[in-house]
């Protein structure tokens, strides 16, 4: 049960691993596209390139939708970034159980958004655990975690693919028995990652610079932090931080380089509306930025 990319990983990984995939969820195709044509979810064009049965109901509250869930008689539900409320009789329905793979080591960052809330909070590490779902949200108890570094230059992107990686790894690790162990979640250390809103996304160069560059990096690619440079909107993809200081907000010389409450951050990547994603110098040659230049 899954939707985006993320979910196609763990999905492949369990084809692989020789599981009976006895049927596939998703969410519906959505309009997409300047055509707006109906476009299926990753998930859902992956499992019909392999001939899947593939389900896109629009709720799992339905009666016939919960016993059409049942009569699969499945083992187990991997479920993975799927986007709907599982009701008790759906989590209830496999034998096993139903098994969630969730990017953050829970229970910190439980909720819609915590690959994008560990690296926006300056946190070292992330990571994934396969929990058995229960009612709560991502409250059920934890039965394998993996673990990855965040470094200064991980953007929410490298974490997603990495922990894409390590989830799919994991749930079948999880499922290789019929017995599965998990641990309760400690009571203690609970943060919910909130979903990101759009006004989040403008960078506030008030900041100390590893903030402004946790926050850049956090939103990297989608939806991508943005400043205003000199009229302009210009999305920030990466940046780094420089050990210099100014007015916040104010470019210290002709390269990139923008002074923040504490320290500087130098702006690696940017794009502009309607362009493609350039590295700095690219950028500079089309639209230069000169010292003493204000980004708001």
């Amino acid at each position: 049960m899954g939707t985006p990319d993320f979910a196609v990983v763990t999905l492949k990984a369990l084809v692989d691993a020789g599981h009976d995939i006895v049927a596939v969820y998703s969410q519906p195709p959505r309009p997409a596209g300047r055509g707006q044509n109906l476009r299926p979810s990753p998930v859902h064009a992956f499992a019909g390139s392999k001939g899947m049965d593939v389900r896109t109901p629009l709720s799992l509250k339905s009666v016939e939708e919960q016993k059409s869930f049942a009569d699969l008689k499945a083992d187990a539900a991997a479920v993975v970034a799927y986007g709907l409320i599982l009701p008790l009789p759906i989590l209830n329905a496999p034998r096993l159980g139903c098994f969630n793979v969730h990017a953050s080591l829970l229970p910190r960052w439980r909720g819609a958004a915590p690959i994008q809330r560990a690296i926006m909070a300056g946190d070292k590490e992330s990571g994934v655990c396969i929990m058995r779902m229960e009612e709560g949200l991502d409250t059920g108890p934890v039965c394998k975690t993996g673990r990855v570094t965040i470094t200064p230059s991980t953007t929410a992107g490298l974490l997603h693919d990495q922990l894409a990686e390590l989830g799919a790894s994991l749930m079948v690790a999880t499922l290789t028995n019929s017995s599965i162990p998990c641990t309760e979640q400690p009571s203690e250390g609970v943060t919910y990652a909130k979903k990101i809103e759009k006004a989040e996304a403008r960078i506030d160069f008030s900041k100390n610079a590893a903030e402004v560059r946790n926050h850049i990096h956090g939103l990297s690619p989608f939806p991508g932090a943005w400043a205003d440079i000199q009229g302009t909107r210009i999305k920030v993809l990466t940046c780094e931080v420089i050990d210099q200081r100014g007015v916040a907000g104010v470019a210290l010389d002709d390269q990139l380089t923008v002074a923040c409450g504490g320290q500087a951050v130098r702006l690696l990547n940017l794009q502009r509306e309607g362009k493609g994603v350039m590295d700095a110098a690219t950028f500079l040659r089309g639209f230069p930025v000169p010292k003493g230049a204000r980004l708001t």
